[in-house]
């Protein structure tokens, strides 16, 4: 089956171009195109596409409140914020309002066809040159919030994982730092992902930071 994708921006001449590309891509089609964050909205519960491609800037409701709504309300669409607006600010906005990719417009085409198919998968990307600066950001937090109630009822083991995911390991590295096998780790990691209603390891990094599970650089 092809990826279904839904571009929200509000320059027609944006959405043409991207339509261009991923049209002529095998097993990806655009299935419909919204100019404002409402519209995006409206067109995901109608569509319901796998991917919505989505812009911060929009007249009326942003992408930013859109991608929540869409996130609570359509949990089967995965939102990319896709922008020439790679502020802190947006870049963390994004992801709590429940995006699965953050990226910036210089991208190259294949790169962005990429994302498109690994959102689409189950996982979660961020555009290389915020992701440095994303982490470093939580990472130099010295007061996290408490952590929630869902966080008090995962396992001790899990609290480990939850922290290494924090610092960016992946299920391998993982399995290494506490002497278990991949396999395991990744059960830990899904485990996480449904006791704390995450969407993606990226939403279980900012589950961490949250948490103060993971130590402040000083």
């Amino acid at each position: 089956m092809k990826i279904r994708v839904l571009l929200a921006d509000d320059q027609p001449l944006v959405r043409a171009g991207l339509r261009m590309v991923v049209d002529a891509e095998p097993g990806i089609e655009v299935v419909g195109e919204a100019a404002t964050g409402s519209q995006a909205v409206a067109l995901t519960r109608e569509l319901a596409p796998d991917v919505v491609v989505m812009d911060i800037r929009m007249p009326g409701m942003d992408g930013i409140e859109a991608t929540r709504m869409i996130t609570e309300e359509s949990p089967h669409a995965r939102v990319v914020v896709l922008t020439t607006f790679d502020t802190d600010h947006h870049v963390h906005a994004s992801l709590r309002a429940g995006a699965s990719g953050f990226l910036v417009k210089d991208m190259d085409l294949d790169s962005f066809l990429t994302a498109l198919r690994v959102v689409a998968a189950g996982d979660a990307l961020i555009a290389p040159s915020v992701t440095r600066r994303l982490i470093a950001q939580f990472a130099s937090r010295t007061a996290p919030a408490p952590a929630g109630p869902e966080i008090a009822g995962i396992t001790a083991r899990e609290r480990e994982v939850l922290s290494l995911v924090g610092r960016g390991l992946s299920n391998r590295e993982l399995a290494d730092d506490l002497g278990i096998s991949p396999g395991t780790a990744k059960t830990h990691v899904a485990n996480l992902l449904a006791k704390l209603g995450a969407r993606d390891r990226v939403h279980l990094v900012i589950a961490a930071y949250d948490a103060g599970l993971v130590t402040p650089v000083r």
